[in-house]
């Protein structure tokens, strides 16, 4: 009996350790990875004197058993749900390089299943979001126990534990006014755990002041009255393609890592469209979202509003805010979406101010999907000209038209084919069957960053060639990127700027945008000049109506 009761003791005293360090960590361990010192020194991070501990451990000691028993168990709870929450920080940051919203950012959850389903298919998805939900949960009962089990210590030891903490709490206000900090620029006095909890607190209020300032904001509106007659008057007689390409983001022409296939495609793209008279000046946008949600760059770019959480977006939508598509459709063009993206109703269509849409069930495509993406960038700008361009005796277009095959995980990209070749898709067969499978792509860090750079360069290549082949004399291209990638390929400190240009062939439409200061050609100075992307549509518009005219 004596040596199992030496064993229980050295098991409880394990159990208690391990429920100590685990408190610990969930209290200590920043929501960024990146935070972490490199190598081993990430260790160094972990000596820090969490404040939310000794508030605890004072306010458990001062309470009688049974209250003690209940607020420990709330405790426990309440740590346990911060802790799971910045697990979900880590991957948005890793993903998004931002905070993850508990009020808004639920919807994102579907998009992250649909990553995984195309990166390890769709019974390793499911796999890994049943291991998330049962990580959520195991963490939250692990830490409630844990809690619970040292509230017993403390309960059992007051006057040791009692020492400790007014130890500790005299060193965490030496340390936090000092600003003491190790490797990594981590503050050894923590209070992180009690600053997620503010932020997490804090969104509902926030969110609800940010509805109340959208409100305002959409009423602001100074082309809402322009009249009709001089809405973009000197883009009369043109068509407009604004050509949206996923991913394609300040990294993609500016990081020496895997820069060189986007670089050269421009170089090339440039010189073809010049070949035929075509010019470009191209500058940066600053982007409201960062490796997903290009649903938010779209509404922003052409809404003029800063739509950077899905709630702004859902209150836009049910607006008939003045966007740049509808603003063309009181011009007196037709107004047409390709989105080969869209595989169920969107109704946001006619917010936009669309005539048509075309979507993945209309435009024909008979050929395999590759990975998300529903049909090559290629296919898409055939069934642009066939479906649109082509036709004759029409008036002007604007087709807005959102390219997917840069959409990650990179793999398969089709070839570029002759364009009467392309056919209704099924020539892509061959090429989708000998591509690399997402899964042994992602399992090499470099393969994926030059695999999105050779998706980005198809995508360009496709919108050049469609100019170089299609374009006439009236032809005007907005191109433009919708985000930066994932973080898994320019870090999560990258920016969130994308590159624009505009091409044409009368000089004139690029006449009008000289005060931008733009660089000439397709691929932008270092300092060309950065906007926010909600800015876009109020300097597209002035520039093309009356207020733009050269003085």
């Amino acid at each position: 009996m004596s040596v199992n009761k030496h064993v229980r003791r050295a098991a409880g005293g394990v159990v208690t350790l391990l429920a100590a360090l685990l408190v610990f960590l969930a209290l200590v361990l920043p929501d960024q990875i990146t935070r972490l010192p490199p190598g081993n020194f990430w260790l160094t991070a972990l000596i820090r004197v969490p404040i939310e501990a000794l508030l605890a451990a004072a306010l458990l000691l001062a309470l009688p058993a049974r209250a003690r028993r209940i607020t420990a168990t709330v405790l426990g709870a309440a740590l346990g749900v911060l802790t799971v929450l910045k697990v979900i920080d880590i991957g948005f940051y890793a993903v998004l390089a931002r905070q993850f919203d508990p009020v808004l950012d639920w919807t994102l959850f579907k998009d992250g299943f649909n990553f995984l389903r195309d990166s390890i298919g769709r019974g390793g998805a499911l796999l890994a979001a049943a291991g998330a939900v049962l990580l959520a949960v195991l963490t939250l009962v692990a830490i409630t126990f844990s809690v619970r089990r040292l509230s017993r210590l403390i309960g059992a030891h007051p006057w040791p534990v009692r020492g400790t903490v007014v130890t500790a709490s005299a060193a965490w206000i030496t340390l936090a006014v000092l600003g003491f900090q190790l490797v990594g620029g981590i503050p050894v006095a923590s209070q992180s755990a009690a600053d997620l909890a503010r932020d997490t607190v804090l969104a509902v209020p926030q969110d609800i002041q940010d509805r109340k300032n959208f409100a305002r904001e959409v009423r602001d509106d100074a082309f809402e009255n322009l009249p009709q007659d001089q809405l973009l008057s000197a883009l009369r007689g043109k068509d407009v393609i604004i050509g949206f390409v996923e991913s394609y983001g300040r990294d993609a022409v500016e990081n020496p890592e895997f820069n060189r296939p986007v670089l050269d495609q421009l170089r090339a793209g440039q010189g073809e469209l010049a070949a035929k008279g075509f010019a470009a000046r191209t500058g940066y946008l600053t982007s409201p979202t960062f490796g997903g949600g290009s649903w938010l760059a779209h509404s922003t770019l052409l809404s003029g509003l800063w739509i950077d959480n899905q709630n702004r977006y859902r209150s836009l939508v049910a607006t008939d805010r003045l966007t740049l598509t509808s603003a063309f459709k009181q011009a007196g063009f037709r107004t047409v979406g390709f989105e080969p993206g869209v595989t169920y109703a969107w109704p946001e269509g006619d917010f936009y101010g669309y005539q048509q849409v075309y979507d993945s069930h209309t435009l024909g495509y008979h050929g395999p999907n590759l990975s998300w993406s529903t049909m090559p960038d290629q296919f898409v700008m055939k069934q642009v000209h066939e479906y649109e361009f082509g036709k004759p005796k029409r008036g002007p277009l604007l087709a807005e038209v959102t390219l997917t095959s840069s959409h990650t995980p990179w793999t398969p990209v089709p070839a570029m084919l002759p364009w009467d070749k392309i056919g209704d898709g099924r020539v892509y067969g061959p090429m989708v069957a000998g591509g690399e499978s997402a899964q042994a792509l992602f399992a090499d860090g470099d393969k994926v960053k030059q695999a999105y750079a050779g998706s980005i360069a198809y995508s360009l290549d496709t919108l050049i060639s469609y100019v170089e082949h299609f374009g006439d004399d009236n032809l005007v291209l907005v191109l433009l990127g919708d985000h930066q990638p994932a973080s898994v390929v320019v870090g999560s400190n990258a920016s969130k700027d994308v590159p624009i240009s505009i091409i044409a062939k009368d000089p004139k439409v690029l006449g009008r945008i000289k005060p931008w200061g733009w660089t000439d050609g397709l691929i932008p100075a270092p300092g060309a000049p950065l906007w926010p992307m909600n800015e876009f549509r109020d300097k597209f518009l002035t520039a093309y109506s009356p207020q733009g005219e050269p003085h």
